[in-house]
């Protein structure tokens, strides 16, 4: 499933921010390209707002994705409940991904998919400074260890100064088993300054159940998001590993 119900209020745009102009394409048209080319999912589900869907699905013509919609904005914990209704019996493991990330390759999205075992794995990435174009992961979730194992995820928008200083960051690729996050998911709540239901709470679920939560690595060039017009610019001079 990819997360797309943004606005482009950050971008300075009329059309929502997964379909800024990225190099002559809309940013979620790299994702999806990856996603089919891996083979993991030929019709992913494509999270939408009520305001956005049409224009989504005029630039997602080309694509046979499914449309879920998020009928209020109140974070990403509440956008992913709203495949419930589209989600297709079967299905035992969720890919999650998020429409401003452009750079994941096939390669990767195989190797996440293989990688995930047991009720939640997550991908994360490990920097030596927010320098260059590692300036656009600053603003990102820190991940959060306790005896080496990942305990949770402050948001940076929550985030005290010696939070921020940690260089672990979330780049919001996980994968859930589907019974686990659908009986858990109600648990989430909206106690932050945001006000928000956030899918990354999970993480702390998962590790106040004792759950194991997988820890998978790719190439941080790779997961790279965009959500401004300077992160744009940055975005567009970065070497891809894409195949």
């Amino acid at each position: 499933m990819i997360l797309a119900a943004g606005k482009g209020t950050r971008m300075n745009s009329e059309l929502p921010k997964v379909l800024a102009d990225l190099n002559g394409r809309p940013m979620i048209h790299y994702l999806l390209d990856a996603v089919i080319a891996s083979g993991v999912d030929k019709n992913p589900i494509v999270v939408v707002s009520p305001g956005n869907k049409d224009v989504m699905q005029e630039y997602l013509n080309d694509y046979n994705v499914i449309y879920a919609v998020q009928e209020q904005p109140l974070g990403t914990g509440n956008a992913f409940s709203s495949i419930r209704s589209v989600l297709a019996d079967g299905i035992d493991t969720i890919l999650n991904f998020y429409g401003d990330h452009p750079f994941v390759s096939a390669q990767s999205i195989c190797q996440i998919a293989q990688s995930h075992q047991g009720k939640l794995s997550m991908v994360t990435a490990m920097l030596p400074d927010f320098e260059d174009w590692r300036r656009n992961l600053y603003h990102w979730g820190r991940i959060i260890r306790r005896n080496g194992r990942i305990s949770e995820i402050i948001e940076f928008k929550d985030a005290d100064d010696s939070v921020k200083e940690v260089k672990e960051v979330n780049p919001g690729f996980f994968v859930f088993d589907r019974q686990w996050v659908f009986e858990n998911i109600d648990k989430l709540t909206n106690d932050n300054n945001q006000h928000e239901y956030y899918l990354t709470d999970m993480v702390k679920i998962a590790f106040n159940e004792g759950v194991e939560i997988g820890d998978i690595k790719i190439p941080t060039e790779e997961v790279i998001g965009v959500n401004s017009p300077e992160e744009l610019a940055i975005a567009e001079q970065v070497p891809r590993a894409r195949g």
